[in-house]
């Protein structure tokens, strides 16, 4: 289908678009409950998964000067210590809670046996956890065809396939091995001790829409969404949010497992500032809102409607915006 319409069926488009938009705002409005009525900020305990840098260490820091426990867990050494550094609380703040109101773990979200050190020192320092956000992941940026080698027109030889499956590989490991580890290590201690047991996955907007260049982070960032989605069906009394941001600034782009330019605007000039996506990703949590969390709403939630009545359009967007040209 062309992506140019009659301006009749784009009108028609948009008006049957809008009729699910509002049934899910009128939803929201609706189910969202507080739980910070029941669960003080400063007994909250919670854990980041991902925190060394961007969203994390943000949230981190937010929910430490609210007076939250909050344990940090990240790969890098140093940057993990000084968040927690950060995040304690002074001699004499009246929202201290000691050496364990912040704990950094230096941990890999894709080992097992390292989440299963974490679960034994929260249970050490608390007894239990009620909030765990998971932020940690890793960006692919290159179109998938590129990475065989091979020239545009040309058949991919046995070893540029193989690479290609390698790097999905390293994506598959950082975007779904490491939230399905998450998972099975914590779901049991959320349930067992907390009153108000949630899971916050950070997920993308390309996990919903397809977008050239992102192939391997959408459908790998997909998987782990689906995954997710159907462990809040298994397991109802947990609160399951799944944020699906657009662009977000910082320099997530340095963990691509695939090595190459990079087509699209700086998202330091025009990505969802990392302040705002923490502050949504709090309230989400704190009013126990279920299911997708769009940021911005507006246009996102639309365009996966508008993708299913006219992915013609919503294409040529995306490739507008990748600064991509189909060969």
């Amino acid at each position: 289908m062309p992506a140019s319409l009659p301006s009749p069926l784009v009108k028609g488009a948009i008006a049957a678009a809008a009729v699910p938009a509002a049934l899910y705002m009128l939803n929201r409005l609706a189910g969202s409950k507080s739980k910070r009525a029941a669960l003080s900020p400063s007994e909250e305990r919670v854990l980041i998964i991902g925190a060394s840098s961007g969203l994390g260490r943000d949230l981190a820091k937010k929910y430490a000067a609210r007076g939250a426990k909050v344990c940090v867990v990240g790969r890098r050494s140093e940057l993990i210590v000084a968040l927690a550094r950060e995040c304690s609380p002074s001699d004499g703040d009246e929202l201290g809670g000691g050496e364990d109101q912040c704990i950094p773990v230096v941990a890999d979200a894709t080992v097992a046996e390292d989440m299963v050190r974490v679960r034994e020192r929260i249970l050490e320092a608390w007894g239990g956890l009620d909030t765990l956000h998971i932020c940690a992941g890793v960006s692919a940026l290159q179109p998938v065809m590129d990475l065989t080698g091979a020239a545009p027109g040309e058949d991919a030889t046995a070893a540029g396939i193989e690479n290609v499956v390698e790097i999905t590989g390293r994506a598959t490991q950082g975007n779904l091995v490491g939230p399905l580890v998450a998972a099975l290590t914590f779901i049991p201690l959320l349930q067992r001790t907390s009153s108000y047991p949630a899971i916050l996955l950070v997920s993308s907007l390309a996990a919903m829409v397809g977008a050239p260049t992102r192939a391997l982070y959408g459908s790998t960032k997909a998987a782990s969404l689906l995954l997710f989605q159907s462990l809040a069906v298994e397991h109802p009394r947990i609160t399951f949010t799944f944020l699906l941001p657009a662009t977000i600034e910082g320099n997530f782009r340095a963990s691509a497992v695939d090595a190459g330019p990079v087509r699209e605007a700086d998202p330091n000039k025009t990505g969802l500032k990392i302040d705002y996506v923490a502050d949504r990703c709090i309230a989400a949590v704190d009013q126990q809102t279920t299911g997708n969390v769009f940021l911005p709403f507006f246009p996102n939630f639309l365009s996966t409607l508008v993708y299913t009545l006219w992915p013609g359009f919503v294409e040529e967007k995306a490739r507008k915006k990748y600064n991509f040209k189909a060969s």
